[in-house]
């Protein structure tokens, strides 16, 4: 049994995580040393080694706790509720992490683009059960005439892109439209309820 933390090795965790989350995000996996983690957490580097053996550990950890974070939205999906709603609703709660974690999605979309070599069984595992179950239930809601069919997967892949591309994007977002801080993600909010509102709203229950 691990003994548990006393409030310092805690503490010390949180700015280690925090630091490494910042020097992830912005160098990548491969780019990204023990050093640089180190100096930003303002630690030795034996010292932040005696918390996590490697840089690999620090980043399953990070990484690990993200997948959590990355699902709890898409759980949220009510089968109770009005489809089109729900599906908004969705799509506006990742919008909202996109502004609010955007290192945390970097981070994600770095692991992605080099293989996923730390988190495929969770991708292939809880990630994909999740997605299934839930494109499950937009296949009913289409079968109901209450959405228009389509492939529910595609919607999924297409909210992810939509969404995400605000933050794992943000310098090229910020270079064309040049928003007083942060004020594009509102506009983002609107149009993207505009466009998925009327893909998905049958014309049969369509406002005359």
């Amino acid at each position: 049994m691990r003994k548990p933390r006393t409030r310092i090795q805690r503490r010390n965790s949180a700015t280690i995580m925090e630091a490494a989350l910042e020097v992830f995000s912005t160098h990548g996996f491969r780019g990204a040393t023990v050093d640089q983690i180190a100096r930003e957490a303002g630690l030795s580097k034996p010292n932040l080694l005696y918390y996590y053996p490697s840089k690999d550990a620090i980043h399953r950890e990070l990484l690990s706790g993200l997948m959590g974070i990355w699902l709890d939205p898409l759980r949220e999906l009510d089968p109770a509720g009005d489809p089109v709603e729900e599906i908004l609703a969705y799509m506006l709660r990742k919008l909202e992490m996109a502004q609010r974690l955007p290192r945390e999605s970097r981070l994600f979309a770095n692991e992605i683009i080099q293989g996923a070599p730390r988190i495929m069984d969770r991708i292939t595992g809880e990630l994909r059960d999740l997605v299934l179950e839930k494109c499950a239930l937009l296949r009913r809601w289409q079968d109901e005439g209450r959405l228009v069919r389509m492939p529910p997967e595609h919607l999924i892949f297409s909210i992810w892109a939509t969404t995400q591309h605000y933050a794992d994007f943000d310098v090229q977002v910020r270079g064309i439209l040049r928003p007083e801080g942060d004020e594009h993600f509102a506009e983002a909010a609107r149009f993207l309820s505009l466009l998925y509102r009327g893909a998905l709203t049958p014309e049969s229950v369509r406002p005359r």
